[in-house]
């Protein structure tokens, strides 16, 4: 009676953890959870796909950076077409960078964006005018003007030639 009882234990134990798995899959599919699968074809769940990393906002502006991978790179590279301002970051012999701290300033020195590149490319969605765009890498500043019209194609390119 008692192996009986304990495989009894041991099948109900085994249903309910399987019944909590199924459970919490539909929840997290319910709740709008983040975070990818290895059947959907989005970067690392998010929506934009392809490669892309996550839009992020500060205020009404909108921006994304990155670029450390072949595939972020890529679509970062294809995405900077569609967008306002499209900026580089480079350090010797062409070198990719990541870390930069970018403060973009407009009209009557209001500060519109401050966010750290998460690597090499950052794009943003900046309303027509001309900006100021500081970037500090490790302890060197540089500074560019930058026109953005109505459409994509304000372009500032940063290099250091420090490590």
């Amino acid at each position: 009676m008692k192996t009986q009882m304990n495989k009894k234990t041991v099948l109900a134990a085994a249903f309910a953890a399987l019944s909590l798995g199924v459970t919490a899959g539909a929840f997290a599919q319910s709740s709008g959870a983040v975070g990818g699968t290895t059947t959907d074809m989005t970067s690392a769940g998010n929506e934009n796909g392809g490669g892309m990393p996550q839009i992020e906002h500060q205020g009404d502006i909108a921006y994304v950076s990155g670029g450390v991978g072949s595939d972020e790179s890529a679509a970062l590279k294809r995405a900077q077409h569609q967008w306002p301002l499209a900026m580089r970051f480079t350090g010797p012999g062409a070198d990719y960078l990541a870390d930069v701290h970018v403060r973009i300033v407009g009209p009557h020195d209001s500060e519109v964006l401050k966010a750290d590149s998460k690597g090499p490319y950052m794009l943003v969605k900046l309303p027509p005018g001309t900006y100021t765009v500081h970037a500090r890498y490790k302890d060197e500043d540089q500074t560019r003007q930058v026109h953005v019209s109505k459409g994509p194609g304000a372009r500032a390119d940063f290099h250091w030639n420090i490590q």
